[in-house]
């Protein structure tokens, strides 16, 4: 489970909840321009733009969670199971596996638009990265520095790139169905609700936020795409990138998930390992952890962008505490 937003308040800033049972070791990975990117099916790029993002460095091969790239477009994978079909290698496509999505689409495109161009030619394939590393069942939000965001599913009819006029994805169910269930929330509101109900009943406003009453509350995807969707929308602009980054943060860890409310095993709860997001106006990546909220800091723009070697950062995960006497 996992839920990814661009929010919009002056610069644009994309990024996700990362919702597992397992942590993997991911580290914040800068992929410079001079990288190389081998494919399975297609000629390896050797020049692109530079990225940053959360990955699995993988013996120097990135298996990016979500990445954002020096141009301002930025691109993330969120669990899709039951529902995602990948295909076998088509002839006159460009085959790419799924866990070569990001890295395929981040190197080439500096839009939406541009990536629309590099999809009307994809084909998703279900090669495994290695015998003990198989496929994820996948769908992608892909978001730019206009604030414009489309949906890319692979479904057994074939692949389709939605539009996103909410700027939010979760998961299941697909996200037409998504879209479509924020028809059921018309009357959420940050304001005090009216008396609908009958002129002829005195209603009490007996507190603050009642009309917010009937926004989900669960840990499952379409209950978080709603209010992530709701809380994102109604979140206030501020000045500086320290307030509204604060703000994107708030919003991202209202759909977090805490340890022990999502059970997926006997033993095992899924939780928001970490909250991510870029500013894709200026290349500066941020993040949050399950046990440090504490923000961290990343800025691709101090690092040498034309290298050809992966520069890595272990995430700060150690809980940190301000002692005041």
């Amino acid at each position: 489970m996992c839920s990814s937003i661009i929010f919009s308040p002056k610069d644009h800033y994309f990024g996700r909840n990362l919702d597992l049972e397992i942590n993997f070791g991911q580290q914040v990975i800068i992929t410079p321009r001079d990288y190389v990117f081998k494919f399975r099916d297609m000629p390896e790029i050797d020049h692109h733009y530079a990225m940053v993002g959360i990955a699995l460095n993988a013996g120097g091969y990135t298996l990016y969670f979500d990445a954002a790239n020096e141009k301002g477009l930025g691109m993330g994978d969120l669990n899709y199971p039951d529902n995602a079909i990948y295909y076998d290698v088509k002839e006159g496509k460009d085959n790419i596996a799924s866990f070569e999505f990001i890295p395929w689409i981040l190197s080439q495109a500096a839009t939406v638009e541009e990536a629309k161009k590099l999809l009307a030619k994809i084909n998703i394939t279900k090669k495994n990265f290695s015998d003990k590393m198989h496929v994820s069942p996948l769908h992608w939000i892909i978001a730019d520095k206009t604030g414009a965001s489309i949906v890319v599913e692979t479904d057994a009819d074939g692949m389709h790139v939605y539009d996103n006029p909410v700027g939010c994805l979760t998961n299941n169910p697909q996200f037409p169905k998504q879209l479509f269930n924020l028809n059921n929330y018309q009357d959420v509101s940050p304001a005090m609700p009216k008396n609908n109900f009958s002129s002829k009943i005195n209603m009490d406003g007996y507190s603050s936020g009642l009309g917010s009453r009937n926004l989900p509350g669960c840990m499952d995807a379409e209950s978080r795409f709603v209010r992530v969707a709701f809380n994102k929308f109604n979140a206030p602009v501020a000045d500086t990138e320290e307030e509204n980054i604060d703000t994107y943060f708030h919003i991202l860890h209202s759909a977090e998930q805490q340890k022990g409310l999502d059970r997926v095993g006997p033993d095992s709860f899924e939780y928001t390992i970490y909250s991510d997001g870029t500013n894709l106006d200026k290349g500066i990546f941020y993040y949050t952890t399950c046990t440090d909220k504490q923000i961290k800091v990343v800025d691709m723009n101090k690092e040498d962008l034309d290298s050809k070697d992966l520069i890595t950062f272990d995430m700060l995960t150690k809980t940190c505490f301000n002692y005041q006497n």
